[in-house]
């Protein structure tokens, strides 16, 4: 027996496959063995592998369907290899894993859908699968563990960018909605027909919530980052975008690996410390609230988020106030999970049907993107043959050594009693689905139950469940509603009850509104008097006599809240003007006012009103312009081409001056030239971009910014001006340089 020591876990896996089932996809598997003694995990908890490959290939994400079985997005075609060519071919998966013995590790595969170009999300929702097959969001019906009709719900939902910046997540929200990261829409499916609705850009790779509803996400750079308010509370008026209720960055960014990684830009000052050690993230994904009832109370709704470049999974504590949420470090100078294992790369995490944590292990050596890459980097991985670490793929779960051990159950089976019991369990997950499963079910016979629930108070928010059950079963009533808002004691209940009671905003309901808000801004309550001011558009807009003044008592309040004078602000489409004449705002909210006139006098509107699709970034139109334009000559991997065109890899036209770099793409290259030491007899002219009409100087400026990241020693910038400048050095004779034009030159004046 190993020797126990404090922050690690010594543990070897065997994970036997078997393929006896008739009518499932199987591999030839072996009986591979696993070692997971280079893994370090908080003392109290264990970590087991219960899905690898040959069963898994590039797994990216997951959910579990109603009988607890875990379908898993296989993202094949990503960075194939250190050039990235081949990723779009229709390689990707969704497929069903299932542990039919009952010895917690899976066992049994099949492929559910097949030739998806680089997939990156699935939702189970609706009774079928949302997925993501290239740009395009598809819903599809599940019949018999088999696809069933399919409906186009989005044709540009991941349009744009690369598959790093392309929108994915796909989480059902508690309101009902489906929420993603990496776009500014937001879905619904009511009466059989889809429903898309701008809403807050947020992260780059995964999301999360709270049991509020409130969202969590990063970017590659930032440890976390979340919003203050509920989704869609403060961005109501179109001309106003809010900054201090959204988008806010919680924690820090230092990670504490316990061995030496290879990163990108690794070279740059402050990236590792003395000892070669990573500081801070660099490609930070997949965050997840923990909401799952099977850990000590201390790791309640703890923020975990992947570090997948320095191998290691980190652990925020969260704080929570009706205005704001903070986090920090929860154990300083150690993560959550951390591994020597340079193969380990979570990217995702989910919590499971039985309240354990399930980490999705992309597991392989490249996990940056050709657009992104530097050679300091393709130089380590292919030093350490790690690009040859491909097709394999891990999801690890994570259980609390003093918790019991809870069996994954089959909701399939349970009865509409049994699902209304499960809105209060500890286990979020359980509720999240119960709640979906209700409101597909449509029985009304559980009302009284569920508005009885609504009013009830427990530190689960169970009654918030109840709530948007009673909406998705279009049971709620201004009178339900009323009664819940005037009986309960839990403050985040009543914060959401009174944004659906603003549907039924009527002139005839006008006395009743005000007296509830009265009663309401009698309680002196934070996150009640926000979420108040939050949903007045609509009495507004039948009463602006009776509501602004209402408005105006919450203002004064929280004259120096930011948060709530954004929500007061975003209350307010449409009023500004009247506002400003009537109410005398103190000095924030005027701000806010005056700004957002001026912006719908200009007619700018909240990026997110405009944006449809995600935009290419620089870095990835400048790879698909080297490929179209340049790789023809020089190699997709810039090592050049026998008697086309010499390397760009080391070569001291792609090291030295932009200028003279952009000069050379806009007027060609003519006879030898000699490029480190070697010369090469170029057989033809190396054409100028010059007068190309479809190339612009933005263009030449992105293929120049991909080249410094791919092929420079040290990569250095160039503006669209320096660019254009070079179109006037035209070199003399033939209007070609020759190698001696290019040397005599001076393309910095």
């Amino acid at each position: 027996m190993a020797k126990k020591r404090p922050f690690k876990l010594v543990i070897t896996v065997l994970v036997v496959f078997s393929a006896v089932l008739a009518g499932f996809q199987f591999g030839s598997f072996n009986e591979p063995r696993f070692s997971l003694a280079d893994y370090q995990i908080e003392d109290g908890f264990s970590l087991k592998l219960i899905a690898s490959e040959p069963l898994l290939n590039a797994p990216v994400s997951m959910d579990f369907d109603n009988k607890g079985r875990m379908w898993v997005v296989e993202m094949i075609g990503y960075m194939p290899n250190l050039e990235g060519i081949g990723e779009e071919e229709p390689n990707g998966q969704v497929v069903i894993l299932e542990d039919v013995n009952k010895d917690g590790v899976a066992d049994r595969r099949k492929i559910f859908l097949d030739k998806l170009v680089l997939p990156r999300g699935l939702a189970h929702v609706y009774g079928g699968l949302l997925y993501v097959d290239g740009p395009k969001l598809w819903f599809v019906e599940i019949v018999n563990d088999k696809p069933g009709k399919k409906t186009l719900v989005d044709p540009v939902y991941a349009e744009g960018g690369n598959v790093e910046h392309s929108s994915n997540g796909l989480m059902m929200n508690i309101d009902n909605w489906i929420y993603n990261a990496n776009y500014n829409f937001r879905y619904q499916r009511r009466n059989g027909k889809w429903i898309k609705e701008p809403t807050t850009d947020r992260g780059q790779w995964g999301i999360t919530k709270d049991n509020f509803g409130r969202l969590y996400y990063n970017n590659n750079s930032t440890n976390l980052q979340g919003d203050f308010v509920l989704p869609n509370k403060v961005i109501r008026n179109k001309y106003f975008k809010p900054f201090a209720a959204e988008h806010q960055r919680l924690g820090n960014n230092r990670v504490y690996p316990i061995h030496q990684t290879s990163v990108n830009r690794g070279y740059q000052p402050g990236v590792l410390d003395e000892k070669g050690l990573l500081k801070e993230v660099t490609a930070a994904c997949g965050p997840m609230v923990y909401r799952g009832g099977a850990f000590p109370e201390a790791y309640n709704l703890n923020a975990f988020v992947c570090v997948p470049e320095a191998n290691l999974i980190k652990r925020n504590i969260l704080e929570f106030k009706p205005l704001q949420t903070t986090a920090r470090q929860a154990v300083e100078g150690k993560e959550f999970i951390a591994s020597t294992d340079e193969g380990f790369r979570p990217v995702n995490l989910f919590t499971g049907p039985d309240g354990a944590m399930y980490i999705i292990d992309m597991h392989r050596g490249i996990i940056q993107h050709k657009a992104y890459i530097s050679q300091y980097l393709t130089e380590q991985l292919a030093n350490k043959k790690l690009d040859t670490l491909q097709h394999a793929g891990r999801i690890l779960k994570v259980t609390s050594n003093t918790a019991k051990s809870t069996p994954i159950p089959d909701l399939s089976k349970a009865t509409n009693a049994q699902l209304v019991t499960l809105l209060s369990s500890p286990n979020g997950w359980l509720r999240d689905r119960s709640q979906q499963i209700l409101i597909q079910k449509k029985d009304l016979t559980v009302v009284n139950q569920l508005v009885a629930l609504a009013k009830r108070n427990n530190e689960f928010l169970s009654g918030i469940h109840a709530l948007y059950v009673l909406e998705g079963i279009n049971a709620l009533t201004f009178e339900r509603l009323s009664s819940i808002i005037n009986e309960s004691k839990q403050p985040e209940t009543i914060a959401h009850a009174v944004g659906l009671l603003e549907r039924f905003a009527t002139k005839e309901r006008v006395a009743s509104m005000k007296a509830i808000s009265a009663s309401l801004m009698a309680q002196n309550n934070e996150t009640i008097d926000l979420y108040l001011a939050a949903s007045l558009t609509g009495w507004i807009n039948v009463s602006d006599a009776t509501f602004l003044p209402v408005l105006s008592g919450i203002e004064k309040k929280y004259a120096t809240q930011r948060v709530v004078q954004e929500a007061i602000t975003s209350a307010l489409d449409g009023k500004e003007e009247q506002y400003l004449a009537s109410m005398s705002p103190t000095d924030l909210l005027k701000t806010n006012l005056t700004n957002t006139i001026g912006k719908r006098q200009r007619k700018e509107m909240n990026s997110i009103y405009v944006v449809e699709k995600n935009e290419v970034d620089n870095r990835t139109r400048g790879l698909k312009l080297f490929r179209s334009i340049c790789a023809t000559c020089h190699g997709a991997d810039g090592k050049g081409i026998q008697d086309l065109a010499p390397p760009l890899k080391g070569s001291e036209y792609i090291d030295g001056s932009m200028k003279r770099l952009a000069a050379i793409i806009l007027h060609g290259v003519s006879g030898p030239i000699t490029v480190n030491g070697t010369v090469y007899k170029l057989n033809n002219e190396m054409p100028a971009l010059l007068n190309n009409k479809d190339i612009s100087d933005q263009d030449i400026a992105d293929i120049i910014r991909f080249t410094q990241n791919a092929f420079a020693k040290q990569g250095k910038g160039i503006t669209n001006n320096d660019v254009k400048k070079m179109r006037d050095k035209k070199p003399a004779g033939s209007g070609v340089f020759t190698e001696k034009q290019l040397l005599e030159t001076d393309f910095e004046n």
